[in-house]
């Protein structure tokens, strides 16, 4: 399985003056954890990073001497347009790959595996974990609108796995219409392409804030004790 790590990030909303996937988390910089889950899964032959050329050197540090083959891709200015230079530059022998973003440090390779299982068979598949929260539905002047029913709600995550030539024409077809997307499973809803959702950890959060970093140091601590 072929895996794109989406790491051409920001850290605007960490209150970083650069990357945030190369701030430190338990001694070591938060990337590095999400590539050592990717590197740990049997499932995952070849790993692309996307990121921008400035983190370059700094990146490409945390995967000397790995036995996998890695791949740098210089990302685009979007996270759309980062996976589609992904996209690209897959190798040909390419059936199948996983987009996962690089924030999400607490991904385990149990997860990348078992995703790899269930889009081999033939499916789009995506992470998520059931939502707990009761969500409200706000309009523009604050004022709730509707509460949906919990029941059919979830959180989508990552990694998500596609066909690389239904997810290649899935890219094309946005760029046509001028689509801009958050995640390629929004990019299938569009299409009205089927997705299967695949339950996964509420601890596989994405590290965006300071307080999701302090979650993420008591989650790693947490497991290098046990």
């Amino acid at each position: 399985m072929h895996l794109l790590i989406v790491a051409a990030g920001s850290g605007r909303r960490m209150g970083a003056k650069g990357n945030k996937l190369l701030l430190p988390l338990v001694g070591r910089p938060v990337l590095a954890w999400t590539l050592d889950a990717a590197l740990q899964a049997e499932s995952i032959e070849w790993i692309g990073i996307v990121g921008q050329p400035v983190d370059y050197s700094a990146i490409i540090s945390l995967v000397e001497g790995v036995i996998k083959p890695v791949e740098w891709i210089n990302g685009g200015s979007t996270r759309q347009e980062s996976v589609q230079r992904g996209l690209e530059s897959l190798p040909s022998s390419a059936k199948h790959v996983l987009i996962h973003d690089g924030a999400r440090c607490l991904a385990e390779s149990e997860l990348f595996n078992r995703c790899a299982q269930a889009v081999s068979s033939g499916n789009a598949v995506i992470a998520a974990t059931p939502v707990t929260d009761t969500i409200k539905c706000v309009n523009r002047e604050g004022f709730i609108t509707n509460t949906p029913e919990r029941a059919g709600l979830w959180a989508a995550q990552t990694p998500q796995g596609f066909s690389v030539a239904q997810l290649r024409e899935g890219h094309s077809k946005a760029l046509e219409k001028g689509w801009s997307v958050t995640d390629d499973s929004s990019l299938y809803e569009r299409l009205g392409w089927p997705v299967q959702i695949l339950e996964s950890s509420p601890s596989n959060i994405k590290v965006t804030t300071p307080f999701d970093l302090t979650i993420a140091e008591a989650v790693v601590s947490i497991r290098q004790s046990s």
